[in-house]
């Protein structure tokens, strides 16, 4: 396994969780207001959702690469553990 692309790896899952709660946050904050914009709490909500969505299939490949591209997902999850 290639220490760099599993450092970015993990710079980006960090990066990404990061961006998936602001971008929740920000929904709250449009239900929350007065008066609300309904038009734009719909687009924001989906667009948080498919946001959230991209990022774990993203993600999911990003780490079978940044763990060296195992047989099966086990051998991540030992890895993970050892």
């Amino acid at each position: 396994m290639n220490d760099a692309i599993l450092q970015a790896y993990r710079e980006i899952e960090m990066a990404m969780e990061r961006y998936t709660l602001l971008l929740d946050e920000q929904v709250k904050s449009l239900e929350s207001a007065d008066p609300r914009d309904h038009g734009k709490l719909q687009r924001m909500s989906q667009g948080a959702k498919a946001m959230r969505d991209s990022a774990l299939i993203y993600l999911s490949y990003a780490k079978f690469v940044a763990y060296g591209m195992p047989e099966s997902p086990d051998l991540i999850e030992e890895d993970l553990q050892g």
